[in-house]
């Protein structure tokens, strides 16, 4: 394997073992030599990548922008892209523990304020470049505010995932996002378009797709 890309799994297998404790721990109570024997790495090899415990916590929070680059389709439905990434955040919760670090360092406010408001705002600005497109567009109805309405709905989707979270170990997330939905999309899409938007969890888009497969 070339040098470089044992760096770079180096790094990531850092990141991945750090995201772990702190998930199940907390950041404050996650110890370096818990990060270490999780990732499967020395010591000297996370010093290597990360001056410190902050600078982990500060890169593990930063993840938060590279996963919006990658889990974002910005196509020719921008309300339905914000469904979408929506539901993309929900499986993420459940089942990737550097998102869950991240979020939780978000939301404990554990890591540097710059770096966390960093975190809020990647999520503002990207609901909020959607909404403005899908303005453009004529989708929305006529009251909605792009900027305000971006904050509300990322405010709210995080409120969510955190009553799901100590309710139910976000088991029912995808339910409650479910029916978030039903109630906000009739309120900031015209009337006529809001059939449009398919507000389901996609594995559920995918199962009654089959269905009806089968019986064509």
């Amino acid at each position: 394997m070339p040098q470089q890309q044992r760096a770079i799994d180096t790094r990531r297998n850092a990141l991945y073992g750090a995201a772990a404790v702190i998930d199940r721990r907390g950041y404050e109570a996650a110890t370096i030599a818990e990060m270490v024997q999780e990732s499967n790495i020395t010591k000297g090899a996370l010093y290597f990548h990360f001056s410190s415990k902050e600078a982990v916590a500060e890169a593990i929070v930063a993840e938060q922008g590279e996963w919006l680059s990658q889990h974002l389709v910005d196509g020719d439905a921008p309300v339905q892209s914000i469904v979408d990434l929506s539901y993309s955040f929900v499986d993420a919760l459940r089942n990737d523990p550097l998102m869950r670090a991240s979020i939780r360092m978000t939301i404990d406010r554990a890591a540097q304020p710059e770096a966390i408001a960093r975190g809020y705002g990647a999520w503002i600005s990207t609901v909020e470049s959607l909404l403005r497109k899908a303005r453009r567009a004529g989708s929305l109805q006529s009251t909605v505010r792009p900027a305000a309405c971006a904050y509300s709905l990322t405010s709210a989707m995080t409120g969510l995932q955190l009553t799901s979270d100590a309710l139910t170990g976000r088991s029912d997330l995808p339910d409650r996002a479910e029916q978030f939905w039903r109630l906000v999309i009739p309120a900031i899409v015209r009337p006529e378009l809001v059939g449009d938007i398919d507000v389901r969890p996609p594995a559920r888009r995918t199962r009654r797709a089959r269905k009806a497969t089968a019986r064509v």
